[in-house]
């Protein structure tokens, strides 16, 4: 970025911002960039509102106002027309920019010229955003200076940064770090980079803490501290690869939105260095889980996905299986209780998943199932659906895992009779109604089994696959059978569910439904049976819906017992006496449970 020589603000509104925001960063003594970027020249003015607009009418008006403009030749003009119609347009910037970026073009040689003319002369905020929303499509190397300067600016470091994604992703990347790090976690690290010292910056990378909460947006933090290159010219810097192994595997988690490993470039290298180089690394089981899960994501996980070069990724996986032959803990001794124990737990019963050796190719595609418990700690398992060695969800879906088993395998749901029936394959974090679900319908036609009716697909919808149905319906029966991926807790949420199924009549005796028996989110090693009440006289609030109370019963592992033996004990005291008298109340009709003497819960 070049920095002019006038020091001198000049008046707002005359300055175009890109030469106010060289002015600011060159009167920073540190050259430190706010976390929000620096204020507007005539301060931060709230934005424009439309509350009511549709999206639809959003598009319709932007599309109305911008096209013509936009096609004019000369850019100096186009650019004035732009000013003014952003003005018109009244409408807040996100809405601009994202309506912008999509936006039909029937010149785009003229739009980018325009685009140009806005970025480097224009003065608001509105008028430059649409010139970057452009950028973000018709963009080239000569618009990185411009789009890094802007995105110093308040309001302009988002769209700044998507526009720069494709074309330098270590500026972009700092962008995003930048505007999303209000914990300021990060700030040591953008410091560093902003220094230009490897060593500084591999000095703080190292140091940062293998805590989710310390490492969010790990593409963002690989790109910006350019791992790769610290990685080539430390080839056997233990620290690094390790950081290095914990980056990959963040990247790689589904966490309701496109995986970032599919997106970040140097992967299939990065693996590869992390892979070759880690019998460097002391063994510990720290380092065992590391290895594990990074084997899972190359086996099951998005990771799979990467444009590998034949048979690469399978000599990964073979170097891993040899990495975790390697005794975890010391001969003689025991793993510790608590996270020791269930670290343990973990890799006994998930260690050979990843290295289970595939069936030989056939007529038909290979359908194969792999439940996955990612941590010992978590409390998340998803059912990942492979055809032909590769995962199936987030090729198609990308916005969530695959949903547990419980609710694709325990009732019978992938099973494939003569009658089609849908079913939902995975669901967004945020529920189907914000961002979508993915279903597929499954039928049994003859000696085949169909997967076809797709529904949610992002992206074009793949055609209809057609499995052997005697292959199908073995895979299938296995993973009914295997319960691998269930810890003690979930084991026992399991089977106080198939209890409850079974003998309808233990809650109904005490006007009681369960809603959901599952392990505690903060804490897998507890399981959650949570129950509601509703009274047999149907009492109703003054708005007319049935008043009712809702309770939760905790069981941890820790009490000696086996699942089996846990589960039929907590039935039979639901089948001898009533849980709202052992449950803790959690919430549901105030005036209901101080009717029947309950004390309200505190939060």
């Amino acid at each position: 970025m070049s920095v002019r020589d006038e020091r001198e603000p000049l008046a707002p509104r005359t300055t175009s911002l890109y030469d106010y925001a060289l002015f600011r960063h060159g009167i920073e003594p540190d050259d430190r960039v706010p976390r929000k970027g620096y204020p507007l020249p005539d301060g931060s003015p709230p934005e424009p509102s439309r509350k009511h607009l549709t999206w639809q009418e959003a598009r319709a008006e932007i599309t109305a106002a911008l096209t013509a403009p936009l096609a004019d030749p000369d850019p100096v003009r186009a650019a004035e027309a732009v000013h003014d119609r952003a003005r018109e347009l009244g409408m807040p910037h996100r809405t601009l920019h994202t309506y912008t970026a999509r936006l039909p073009l029937t010149d785009e040689d003229a739009a980018r010229r325009t685009a140009r003319q806005l970025t480097r002369t224009g003065t608001t905020v509105a008028a430059v955003g649409i010139g970057i929303a452009l950028l973000i499509r018709l963009g080239e190397p000569e618009d990185v200076p411009y789009l890094k300067a802007l995105g110093m600016l308040n309001g302009l470091g988002t769209v700044a940064s998507t526009a720069l994604d494709p074309l330098d992703r270590q500026a972009s990347a700092l962008l995003v770090i930048r505007g999303r790090d209000r914990s300021e976690r990060l700030t040591p690290l953008t410091a560093a980079i902003a220094t230009g010292d490897a060593e500084a910056v591999r000095a703080v990378l190292v140091a940062m803490p293998d805590e989710p909460e310390a490492m969010p947006w790990a593409r963002h933090i690989a790109e910006a501290a350019d791992l790769h290159g610290l990685l080539r010219s430390r080839p056997v810097d233990p620290e690094l690869l390790a950081m290095a192994g914990r980056l990959l595997h963040r990247m790689s988690r589904d966490v309701g939105k496109r995986p970032e490993i599919l997106d970040y470039l140097p992967a299939r290298s990065v693996y590869a260095h992390f892979v070759g180089h880690a019998d460097r690394l002391a063994t510990t089981p720290q380092l065992h889980e590391l290895l594990l899960s990074t084997a899972l994501d190359l086996h099951s996980g998005p990771a799979a996905l990467l444009n590998w070069r034949p048979h690469r990724r399978e000599a990964l996986l073979g170097g891993l299986e040899r990495l975790l032959d390697r005794p975890v803990w010391t001969p003689g001794t025991e793993p510790f209780p608590g996270a020791e124990r269930r670290r343990a737990d973990w890799i006994r019963r998930t260690g050979r998943m990843p290295f289970v050796p595939a069936p030989p190719p056939g007529p038909h595609p290979r359908w194969e199932v792999a439940v996955v418990h990612d941590a010992p700690d978590s409390n998340s398992v998803e059912t990942r659906i492979l055809v032909d060695g590769l995962p199936l969800l987030p090729a198609l879906f990308g916005k969530g895992p695959g949903n547990p088993p419980e609710y694709l395998i325990d009732n019978g749901a992938l099973r494939a009779g003569p009658e089609p029936h849908e079913v939902q394959l995975a669901e967004a974090p945020c529920t189907e109604g914000c961002c979508g679900a993915l279903y597929v319908t499954i039928r049994r036609d003859g000696a085949e089994v169909v997967w076809d009716g797709w529904r949610g697909v992002v992206g074009p919808p793949p055609p209809a696959y057609r499995f052997d149905a005697a292959a199908y319906d073995a895979e299938l029966e296995r993973a009914e059978q295997d319960h691998s991926w269930c810890w003690p807790a979930r084991s026992t949420a399991r089977l106080i569910r198939a209890g409850l199924r079974e003998r309808p009549d233990l809650l109904d005796r005490w006007d009681l439904d369960v809603t959901w028996v599952g392990t505690d989110w903060r804490q897998s090693h507890t399981t959650v049976v949570r129950l509601a009440f509703s009274p047999p006289d149907g009492a109703e609030g003054p708005d007319g819906t049935p008043l009712r109370l809702y309770f939760d019963w905790r069981l941890p592992d820790n009490d000696g017992f086996r699942p089996e033996d846990r589960a039929a004990a907590a039935l039979e005291r639901i089948a001898t006496s009533d849980p709202k008298g052992f449950a803790v109340l959690r919430g549901g009709s105030r005036e209901l449970a101080e009717s029947l003497g309950y004390t309200w819960p505190q939060n």
